[in-house]
């Protein structure tokens, strides 16, 4: 570790003057001095990183401290930072143009490179953000229907908007016990039933009193914004039959397991056919860009053909569709999942191998994964509940001193890219072994 540590350079935020001044100068002019909650740090005790530039698996701060990036733009990075080849595509595009407001011809190249890769999409619409991807999903959904209810699950997170801000996962999980925000009235959460994860019980018994009230069913098929938590076996399998029974609609979120998990997303790994999915991050090859398809029935309900409204200055932007389109032709090859599933777990084995007489557990999909502290098993946010959030601060701050950058709080998935090396994820790996001898 010692040799890495002389050859990796200024590791671990040797200096952090400049990232402390940037920031103070922010949070002067913007909330928090950040644009997005979880990136403040909120309980590790430090001060936010503000990053320079990134290339590979790596990412410079602002100081010129070195990290290897195990968070990836959250997921959007499965190439990692600054491929040439998507960097490329874009720069050819913005140099024709970076946005018009008016149709273009990649649009319907990757809307049919996706068509043909998810079975169960035969239609979408490209919108610009994951939150806006579920809000015109759910918009469809109720449109399609006629009918006004809303189920969602206990930890999973689903953007921002007003009605699924409860019970939820991500860094909402910090404002209060409920997991919802002040600003969201009582109007506008009276149509959403949040429901335990993985309990059988609690959604044969809504569907069998409310099942025709039920527009649809909304939920990450692999959670990850409590950690990754997979569903139990037939979970999926069963929702598609209360769903289809009732007259609802299955919608997966796949904002983040898209492309990540495998190449027909978690839909393809446990063969279940949603009616809509949401996808986002890999789909704009780190690009504003996410999507909402399915059945051409329902999403032909969108204007201009239907009833359903939905319009975005920027949706399909030219650029991010490009880079998407590059990043998809690359994550389609022969033996891609193969390669970088093996990286991953080249990282968690012996991850695992540490935890096997340890208070924690590590639990895996494809090339994400969560590190929980203090449980041996979470199936549920309510199971997650015994997470130690101190020991989670203490260990962010151990890998951040030895150049590794992993998502600051303890509810986030992991990000392995093709860019990770061997070296790093081996280096990695001893970092982490090393931690939980020392301190579980």
């Amino acid at each position: 570790m010692v040799g890495f540590l002389n050859m990796f350079g200024n590791v671990g935020g040797a200096m952090r003057c400049v990232s402390e001044e940037v920031f103070q100068k922010a949070a002067r002019v913007i909330p928090g001095g950040v644009n997005s909650p979880v990136r403040s740090f909120q309980g590790l005790s430090m001060s936010p990183m503000v990053v320079e530039s990134g290339l590979g698996d790596l990412i410079w701060d602002v100081d010129g401290n070195k990290y290897i990036d195990y968070c990836g733009s959250w997921g959007a990075l499965i190439l990692g930072h600054a491929d040439p080849d998507v960097v490329r595509a874009a720069s050819d595009q913005m140099a024709k143009g970076s946005t018009f407001g008016i149709s273009t011809a990649v649009e319907e190249e990757i809307a049919s490179k996706i068509v043909s890769l998810i079975p169960s999409i035969e239609k979408l619409r490209f919108v610009s953000s994951g939150t806006e991807a579920v809000m015109t999903a759910l918009r469809l959904a109720r449109g399609f229907t006629g009918r006004s209810k809303i189920v969602k699950f206990s930890g999973h997170y689903h953007g921002h908007l007003d009605s699924l801000l409860t019970q939820a996962g991500s860094g909402v999980n910090y404002l209060n016990p409920q997991a919802s925000s002040k600003g969201v009235t009582e109007g506008a959460l009276m149509d959403t039933i949040s429901l335990p994860f993985n309990d059988f019980k609690s959604v044969r018994a809504l569907f069998q009193s409310f099942g025709r009230e039920i527009a649809a069913v909304i939920l990450e098929p692999i959670a990850a914004n409590m950690g990754v938590v997979l569903p139990e076996k037939g979970f999926l399998e069963m929702l598609r039959e209360e769903t289809k029974k009732a007259g609802a609609l299955l919608i997966f979120d796949e904002i983040i397991t898209g492309f990540r998990v495998g190449l027909k997303g978690a839909q393809g790994k446990y063969s279940i056919d949603p009616d809509l999915t949401c996808f986002g991050k890999i789909v704009g090859g780190g690009f504003p860009a996410a999507l909402v398809g399915g059945k051409g029935k329902i999403l032909d309900c969108l204007a201009p053909l239907g009833q359903v409204y939905q319009a975005g200055t920027l949706s399909g932007n030219p650029v991010a569709m490009r880079a998407g389109l590059e990043t998809l032709i690359k994550v389609e090859r022969d033996g891609f999942f193969e390669e970088l599933f093996e990286k991953t777990n080249r990282l968690t084995r012996p991850i695992q191998e540490a935890l096997k007489h340890k208070n924690g557990c590590l639990q895996q999909a494809g090339s994400m994964f969560t590190l929980f502290l203090g449980v041996k098993q979470v199936r549920s946010k309510e199971e997650r509940a015994g997470v130690s959030e101190p020991l989670f601060a203490k260990f962010f701050r151990y890998l951040f001193e030895r150049g590794i950058y992993i998502p600051p709080s303890s509810h986030e998935a992991w990000f392995v890219s093709m860019a990770h090396t061997n070296e790093h994820l081996e280096y990695t790996a001893k970092c982490v072994t090393t931690f939980l001898q020392e301190e579980c």
